[in-house]
């Protein structure tokens, strides 16, 4: 059993006379103690944050007081260990500060010698591991800005979300179109999480097929079903102390999502054909693409799944709702894909900057990932985008001088605006800031046509 983070002295002495005196006098200060008889065993219950201070004594029998020093900081070299021994001879106190005791009390020594150093021991401790917060606050926050790029307000806002959601034991809705990054962020709230040391496991509820979803997930026993000739451990369990990521949530059929409601409220899992009810420490992070409300009201869906998930909801925005974060992303997936490719790296022009803006990015960030690829090769982008028009939907990573660039760009505005409903050209040169004669110039100089064009226009 762990020790509680309650417990600010662990005090510990073969003494039962010295132990309970030693005792009585820091619970008198108001300090919580846990007297012990022996050392043995104490590493594995101290969490490494935990807040207290380990006084011991240095000769018992069994593990000693420098055993237990060598040991307790092979986990944390940061906590106090402070020493008391009844043999103070010289060089066994010069060995106990060389190897890291925060301080040595030889028997006898007065109450207020203990108090004093147990005190600015549990201070500096405090000062510890409020650095080692910060430190850890500060390197999730780089974290989270590598993996989630992007200056946005909607950006800055979902890093918010998952830093406050990621300490928590929550289990979380991601909401989000395809290609947006559900699975990138389901990552990041178990990276920053408590358990981060246990497993990641992600599965695809819409690529399994309806005749091995529950196995996947719960597991089954020998004989469960035809072809079922051993056991076998399901997603849900083998997640067990880490993150189970579900993706496509809304694609799970009404009978799994009754399992499903059971295990999130029960956490425990029972194998297909077993009677066995396995406790699970687990956290369930489950994304969707539907609107989960619409799907329950049309009855697609559990609505008592729907409100148990939907505690801690998490949207991630669509990349067309993101601004000029879609710049910050293209340059940053195309500069990976130039290094791994061992390619110079290439820049965005003036031009290739507004295209990029324009686009729509129904893939989202998936599809971007994939356009920037191709530019760091050198390779002409097609952009599917409907509301894009021909002349804007290529980009090229190659441009000629000044000149040229400010003609290509021009052509692709213009082209752009096209695309718009306009009844009249004086509509169209409103819409572009320029006087109707000089837009009729610029159509005939880049050869476009305006086809709901006027007589009353001329």
């Amino acid at each position: 059993m762990s020790i509680d983070n309650q417990i600010q002295v662990v005090l510990i002495d073969d003494d039962p006379h010295l132990r309970q005196a030693l005792c009585q006098t820091l619970d008198l200060a108001g300090l919580a103690v846990l007297p012990l008889g022996e050392a043995s065993g104490l590493t594995a219950r101290l969490s490494r944050d935990w807040p207290g201070v380990v006084v011991s004594d240095i000769r018992m029998p069994g593990m000693d007081g420098l055993e237990l020093l060598a040991e307790l900081h092979g986990q944390d070299p940061d906590l106090p260990v402070l020493l008391i021994t009844g043999h103070g001879d010289v060089p066994l106190a010069v060995q106990a500060m060389r190897a890291g005791a925060y301080d040595f009390l030889e028997k006898p020594f007065a109450s207020d010698a203990l108090l004093d150093s147990v005190r600015r021991a549990l201070a500096l401790r405090r000062l510890v591991l409020d650095n080692r917060s910060l430190r850890l606050a500060l390197s999730d926050r780089q974290q989270l800005s590598t993996r989630l790029v992007g200056h946005s307000p909607q950006m800055l806002r979902l890093r918010e979300q998952i830093g406050a959601l990621a300490a928590t034991k929550a289990d979380v809705l991601i909401l989000g179109e395809t290609g947006a990054g559900k699975e990138v962020v389901a990552r990041a709230l178990h990276d920053l999480s408590s358990r981060r040391s246990g497993p990641f496991v992600a599965i695809n509820a819409g690529a399994l097929a309806e005749s091995v979803v529950e196995s996947e997930l719960f597991g089954h026993e020998p004989g469960a079903f035809t072809g079922a000739q051993k056991r076998r451990i399901g997603k849900f369990e083998f997640a067990n102390g880490g993150t189970l990521f579900l993706d496509e949530i809304e694609s799970m059929s009404l009978d799994v999502q009754v399992k499903l409601l059971r295990l999130l409220q029960e956490r425990v899992v029972e194998r297909l054909g077993g009677n066995q009810l396995i406790p699970l420490d687990i956290r369930i992070i489950a994304a969707t693409k539907e609107d989960l409300r619409q799907a329950a009201d049309q009855g697609r869906f559990r609505a008592d799944l729907y409100y148990r998930l939907n505690v801690a909801p998490l949207r991630i925005p669509p990349l067309r709702e993101r601004g000029e974060d879609a710049l910050m992303l293209f340059q940053h997936f195309a500069d990976e894909a130039g290094s791994r490719h061992g390619l110079p790296l290439q820049e965005l022009q003036p031009g290739q900057r507004a295209l990029l803006l324009r686009h729509n990015w129904p893939g989202n960030v998936r599809e971007l990932q994939n356009a920037a690829e191709r530019f760091a090769l050198g390779l002409e982008l097609a952009l599917d985008n409907t509301r894009d028009s021909p002349s804007t939907s290529v980009l090229t990573s190659t441009s000629g001088g000044l000149s040229e660039q400010v003609e290509q760009f021009e052509k692709s505005l213009i082209a752009a605006e096209l695309t718009r409903p306009h009844s009249s050209v004086r509509s169209l040169a409103e819409a572009l800031g320029i006087p109707r004669k000089t837009l009729h110039d610029k159509l005939r100089k880049h050869g476009l046509t305006f086809a709901n064009q006027s007589t009353d226009d001329e």
